[in-house]
């Protein structure tokens, strides 16, 4: 892995420790790279009113608008189990507004990365700001 993933990898890894799924026992981290380089992470948190909890893909990326960052360059998912932990729809679509097609999204499990995608792969087609005129830039 080059040491822009290790990084991702790590803040994932970090945020999936602190995960909270009393429900679900399904702890994921995801970690991205804005536009500037910075890294921001998040975990996916359970709420008793089942499924209204947030994914950790959200929670990384309510983590790059709070600190000043507006485009995803890159992105990892950690979870774990035997198949491939990756965005659910909605994320894909959360991704999406600040992610160009070519973004790359990583796929790891606590053993390493298993897996990657472009946006365009995970969310062909896709519906996203330019559709409505808005002029965001993607890293």
């Amino acid at each position: 892995m080059s040491p822009d993933l290790i990084r991702l990898f790590e803040a994932a890894r970090a945020a999936q420790g602190r995960a909270y799924a009393p429900y679900s026992r399904f702890p994921v981290g995801a970690a991205l790279r804005d536009e500037t380089g910075a890294v921001h992470a998040g975990c996916n948190v359970e709420n008793a009113a089942y499924p209204v909890g947030t994914c950790a893909e959200a929670g990384a990326i309510a983590a790059m608008v709070a600190a000043g960052g507006r485009a995803i360059s890159e992105m990892l998912v950690l979870g774990p189990g035997p198949g491939l932990v990756t965005p659910c729809g909605a994320c894909r679509q959360r991704i999406r507004e600040f992610a160009g097609p070519a973004a790359r999204i990583h796929v790891a499990d606590g053993a390493g990365v298993r897996a990657a995608f472009t946006l365009a792969a995970l969310l062909p087609d896709s519906f996203g700001p330019e559709n409505l005129g808005s002029e965001v830039a993607h890293g």
